[in-house]
């Protein structure tokens, strides 16, 4: 990386993270920004008018945001860093386009750091003869990190799923047990929603307070009619933690408000009707259709696992902490509640009608 920085190898760049303000603090700002780590003597300026960093020798890097695929077209370059690629909505787009773009220099280089995640993206990246795999473990950066931080989320985390993709960098293939996989979600993902009949939010609200509360999972989905058939469109995971019951409920109001929903789909198994209540306060003439978890969330969950075996469901980009529920959960007791897969559920069963069960008849000539 420090090639980059000091514009040793490359005179065009282009820095691709998940938003601007994601370039800007994490891979220009940041500690490990390119502005961080150059001496003092070749230290590149940060032009924010024109959203790019111009080195002493004449190098610039340009900003892009992978929420924006076409932002790419008609640059040029002979290098790229690209950063947390797999947080990206449209990650093939972006990364198509980015291709097309390195077209200078006789031999252009691209750098991808990211969190791996066994999306079909990142596997498919893997395999390529020309790309060069480099695994960093959380132990291996123990320098740049606080005393404590490493004992803290080792205890936390060590052994698990969560801690093998976090603390060592694997890629972590879809889990026994779970009813989602990833062959599934990737299937189901598409860029943009067609125009949709009917909008709904589903909220899963935390029966707790605090920072160490539950997620309240607040789920945007719609539905429309393609080819004779129903099908679903997840729209945004706007899951909040953290909150108080206020503070969670003006947030769901506010989304309703934002997005134009028909209806806010509400769990009150745990809250009867206080959840009502508590959004009505904030506005009177919220749309609420309350819900109760009459049975397991394994159960409850199938039916809509089935509209995504049957195609019915698409994922508008790419939504990772509601993907990673999806894939990991299997209804054990120690579990963590899965509080956007629930809300996730609650929304695709108001909007679609569900798999008829499978009754036995008789077939006659």
């Amino acid at each position: 990386m420090r090639g980059l920085a000091e514009g040793l190898f490359a005179k065009n760049i282009a820095l691709i993270g998940e938003t601007y303000g994601d370039v800007r603090e994490v891979m220009i700002e940041g500690p490990s920004g390119l502005r961080s780590i150059a001496p003092d003597d070749s230290r590149p300026h940060f032009e924010a008018t024109r959203q790019r960093l111009v080195w002493p020798n004449g190098a610039v890097a340009q900003m892009f945001s992978a929420e924006a695929p076409d932002g790419l077209r008609g640059f040029q370059f002979d290098a790229a860093w690209a950063d947390e690629i797999c947080k990206w909505r449209y990650a093939e787009t972006v990364w198509s386009n980015l291709q097309l773009a390195l077209r200078l220099g006789n031999n252009p280089k691209q750098v991808v750091t990211t969190t791996p995640k066994p999306t079909a993206f990142i596997k498919r990246l893997l395999t390529r003869p020309s790309t060069l795999s480099v695994r960093s473990r959380t132990a291996d950066n123990l320098a740049n990190l606080a005393p404590d931080f490493f004992d803290e989320v080792s205890n936390l985390y060590g052994g698990t799923r969560l801690g093998r993709q976090e603390l060592e960098g694997e890629i972590i293939e879809d889990l026994e047990g779970a009813l989602w996989d990833w062959r599934l979600i990737e299937a189901a993902r598409i860029e943009a929603a067609p125009e949709l009949e009917r909008v709904v939010l589903a909220v899963d609200p935390p029966v707790s307070a605090g920072a160490k509360a539950d997620a309240c999972g607040v789920i945007l989905a719609g539905c429309a009619e393609i080819t004779g058939q129903i099908t679903g469109f997840v729209l945004a995971d706007l899951t909040v933690q953290g909150q108080t019951p206020l503070q969670w409920a003006r947030h769901v109001v506010s989304a309703c408000e934002r997005h134009q929903v028909d209806r806010v789909v509400v769990e009150v198994t745990q809250g009867g009707d206080l959840v009502e209540t508590l959004l009505r306060q904030i506005n009177a003439n919220v749309p609420v259709k309350k819900v109760h978890a009459s049975r397991g969330k394994i159960l409850r969950a199938e039916p809509v696992m089935a509209l995504y075996e049957r195609g019915l469901v698409r994922h508008v980009g790419a939504f990772p902490d509601l993907e990673d529920e999806m894939t990991r959960y299997r209804g054990g007791a120690n579990e963590k509640s899965p509080d956007r897969l629930d809300a996730l559920v609650w929304a695709l069963s108001d909007l679609m009608p569900m798999m008829p069960p499978a009754n036995p008849s008789i077939r006659t000539a």
